[in-house]
């Protein structure tokens, strides 16, 4: 019955005995450029983690005319379609992305949102495909996404257990991470619910991590304390940058506190047999009056 509680994604293994999988996302808060991009990159070697994770869309796929003309002042113009556009990275800027991560020897993968964007993501030969709470309804994505032959990882913001358990028929539990997640911007800590992480692991048989957008890493340490075998953040330089998802990133400072204590964290749980260690045994001599 646990035959999935472990998926490999590059060189490492993710579920139950192994150290959590740090995940960067960066998403958008490279703000349309490369060079933000790369600085961003660079930030998450350095706070050790495991994987940056970037988002791409077909924005005449995903967003509707109305919505792209609405009218929205960003640094690219005055619709959210220039917006959209803007922040969109095509072949040449994912080319140089890729060359950049490899040499870096950190994994990189992307939330496609549409199909065409999965096709255009594949041909950088990713190790998994993340998929976003906004497309766990949305079945033909998710069978599309299955016939890459890649590992999945399904965030579950946004949605009920009966919408999480219909995915799961659509996509099989075999090579699947499903990720907790609440989908505010940033989210309020009373509505992280972190006890679904417990749930969903008793539920499916697969491995469960958690993608969170609170302010702050306490939490997601919790979440590793809970289960999660995996941990996504958005990064960024600065929370108060231009950006509409920099107020819910952490800095750089913070997330290598967090890959630094969820690694540790497997080491601090033991094994759970209760025991005397070498090293108390003088504080026990000095202390205890009666052995």
């Amino acid at each position: 019955m646990m035959r999935n509680r472990e998926i490999r994604i590059g060189k490492k293994l993710i579920g139950d005995g192994h150290p959590c999988y740090v995940i960067a996302e960066i998403g958008i808060n490279h703000n349309g450029s490369v060079k933000l991009a790369k600085e961003l990159i660079d930030a998450a070697v350095e706070c050790g983690c495991d994987a940056v994770k970037f988002q791409k869309r077909t924005v005449e796929i995903v967003f509707s005319p109305e919505e792209l003309a609405r009218p929205r002042e960003s640094p690219f113009g005055s619709t959210n379609g220039d917006l959209k556009r803007g922040l969109e990275f095509g072949l040449e800027e994912y080319a140089e992305i890729d060359r950049y991560v490899r040499q870096k020897g950190i994994d990189w993968f992307v939330s496609c949102w549409d199909e065409r964007s999965v096709d255009f993501i594949a041909q950088f030969d990713p190790p998994v495909f993340k998929i976003a709470s906004a497309s766990l309804t949305d079945d033909d994505l998710l069978r599309h996404h299955r016939k890459q032959g890649r590992p999945i990882i399904l965030s579950t913001g946004m949605s009920e257990m009966k919408q999480i358990e219909h995915a799961l028929r659509v996509l099989g539990q075999e090579n699947l991470i499903l990720l907790h997640c609440t989908s505010t911007y940033p989210a309020k800590p009373e509505e992280l619910n972190l006890n679904a992480i417990v749930t969903l692991r008793e539920k499916f048989q697969v491995p469960v991590g958690y993608s969170g957008h609170e302010v702050g890493f306490s939490t997601s340490y919790a979440a590793a304390v809970l289960g999660a075998c995996l941990i996504e953040r958005h990064l960024t330089l600065d929370r108060s940058m231009w950006g509409s998802d920099h107020a819910a990133s952490m800095e750089p400072q913070g997330m290598k506190k967090l890959v630094r204590d969820v690694k540790e964290l497997p080491h601090a749980l033991g094994d759970g047999i209760k025991r005397v260690y070498e090293s108390e045994i003088p504080i026990m001599k000095k202390l205890r009056r009666v052995t």
